[in-house]
């Protein structure tokens, strides 16, 4: 390996394997010498959580600075890049996250270094947009529990009874709650299926609203008009806890409420009794208050809730994508060129030349 060759940490783990990140990067940067150390975290086979002063992150701060060595580049999914790893890591320039957002990064402290931080917006957006919808109609059509009980030997032909029956989203009116590039798509395929769909999000340019055929309003009338409610937005001061016992109480008798974005967006406590009640007809989850979630969870005893483990996200194609923007971003900082998705727009040009 040449001496003048880029030194490039790929940390990848068992879903984002540091192989597509080698092998993206190669591809973006033809020409650049590279010198790669690699690193697998353990998520998902380990859940992910806080590691020092960052969330949802894999692995340990020694295992990423004993992989990190003296690298200038890191690319990674889940590493814990901590404040104590950032000022233990005077070499790194540029810190190229495979997700989202950087979560798993101490971005005051890669701002205090001149670190950029990039991130993939959209990276799993079709997926999570695709498994929203899944939860929908497995909600509304009673999908899961129908396909248990039959293995059960239990044929539930009383779900045909007028009472029990499912809705159509044809027709129905849906609430999306943040309309990023998740909730985007899925008003799009809700408006393929004929719902009425309305958006609470501040952020949302109401041109871009109306020319996607959706309606903008508050989130209290949302909640008021719509028999199925999803959540699509980012967590922040703002938004955590912005489903609560208060407003949830507005949803109309037998809603349907979906959660395949972040846990934190909601207060989880009163949903046992929403459920029990009939208030709220079914409930289905893909994120929790606390992940996994344990097993005297209340909501494992309640009626009519679907629940998963943090999949929306689980593509082939998310993995792909999410190293191809990663190593995309890195070749542009390798050729010095303008860096497209950075978390950190105050820390380019600053201490840590390439």
């Amino acid at each position: 390996m040449s001496t003048d060759a880029r030194k490039v940490l790929a940390s990848g783990d068992h879903f984002i394997a540091p192989q597509l990140f080698v092998d993206a990067l190669r591809e973006a940067a033809p020409g650049i010498a590279l010198d790669f150390r690699t690193q697998t975290t353990p998520w998902p086979l380990t859940p992910f959580g806080p590691v020092g002063n960052v969330k949802e992150a894999s692995g340990t701060e020694e295992e990423l600075l004993e992989a990190l060595g003296d690298a200038e580049v890191a690319l990674i999914q889940m590493a814990p890049f901590t404040a104590e790893v950032i000022e233990k890591a005077p070499n790194l320039k540029l810190i190229g996250v495979a997700r989202g957002g950087p979560v798993n990064v101490d971005v005051e402290a890669a701002t205090r270094a001149g670190i950029p931080v990039t991130f993939t917006p959209g990276r799993n957006a079709a997926a999570a947009a695709e498994f929203a919808l899944g939860l929908m109609l497995a909600a509304l059509r009673r999908i899961p529990s129908s396909d248990a009980e039959l293995k059960k030997g239990v044929w539930r032909g009383d779900y045909y009874a007028i009472g029990n029956a499912g809705i159509e989203l044809d027709g129905t009116t849906v609430g999306l709650v943040g309309y990023g590039a998740i909730g985007s798509i899925v008003a799009r395929v809700l408006n393929a299926f004929g719902s009425r769909v309305l958006v609470h999000d501040p952020y949302c340019d109401p041109a871009k609203a109306e020319a996607d055929g959706v309606e903008l309003t508050g989130l209290e009338d949302l909640l008021r008009r719509s028999s199925v409610v999803s959540l699509h937005a980012r967590v922040t001061p703002e938004t955590r806890h912005m489903l609560n016992a208060a407003n949830l109480a507005l949803l109309p008798e037998g809603a349907v409420l979906v959660n395949s974005a972040r846990g934190e967006l909601m207060d989880y406590a009163p949903l046992p009794d929403m459920l029990r009640s009939g208030h709220l007809g079914a409930l289905a989850l893909d994120v929790y208050d606390v992940e996994p979630p344990p097993a005297d969870w209340p909501l494992h005893q309640a009626p009519n809730v679907i629940t998963t483990p943090h999949l929306a996200g689980a593509t082939r194609q998310t993995a792909d994508r999410a190293a191809a923007i990663t190593a995309g971003e890195a070749a542009r900082f390798l050729r010095g060129e303008p860096l497209r998705h950075v978390a950190n727009p105050e820390a380019l040009g600053g201490g840590r030349e390439s």
